[in-house]
């Protein structure tokens, strides 16, 4: 059995996790989140905690169920605390600023970037130079801001462009003469 599978799934206060054939569901404070289960893996919901079992012991299906038991416990946290990615604009002129549901992004193209969120996600701007994504779903939250950064990545000579607030840039040397 997969380390990660072994581990039990403790639900804090508040969160409700069901089961209906293979679609799990798990409702919390912040919403509600649903997936399929795989067939070759079983969830037993005793007393307060979740555990994922395999059907049998196969390499993959071993890999399937740590797979399965780490998003579990991701819609868990994403229903009690939520999921937060910060990103930091780096670069003369470059600003941002959200407009409801979408962010309007200054990235020195002649024309302002226009970034519309899908639904259950916010975008906040605290400062100009600062977004932050929020949401319960953590792929979803990833996937946001990866787009965003993927409209001005991090250059290496300068550093400029949209980089993730934890994200180091290993800066290359300019070319001498």
């Amino acid at each position: 059995m997969s380390r990660v599978a072994k581990i039990p799934i403790t639900l804090p206060k508040g969160v409700e996790v069901n089961l209906v054939g293979t679609r799990l569901t798990v409702k919390g404070a912040k919403g509600t989140l649903s997936s399929d289960l795989h067939p070759s893996v079983q969830v037993e919901i005793e007393s307060g905690l979740v555990r994922v079992i395999p059907n049998k012991a196969d390499k993959t299906i071993n890999a399937l169920a740590g797979t399965t038991r780490a998003n579990i416990n991701n819609m868990v946290v994403g229903v009690s605390a939520g999921y937060e990615r910060k990103l930091t604009l780096v670069g003369v002129g470059y600003r941002a600023q959200s407009k409801g549901n979408s962010v309007s992004l200054s990235l020195g193209y002649s024309h302002p970037v226009e970034y519309e969120a899908p639904s259950g996600i916010t975008i906040e701007t605290p400062t100009q130079t600062e977004i932050l994504v929020k949401g319960i779903d953590k792929q979803v939250v990833g996937q946001v801001a990866a787009n965003i950064r993927a409209y001005r990545s991090p250059e290496p000579y300068k550093g400029k462009g949209i980089r993730y607030s934890d994200e180091e840039i290993i800066k290359k040397e300019a070319k001498k003469k």
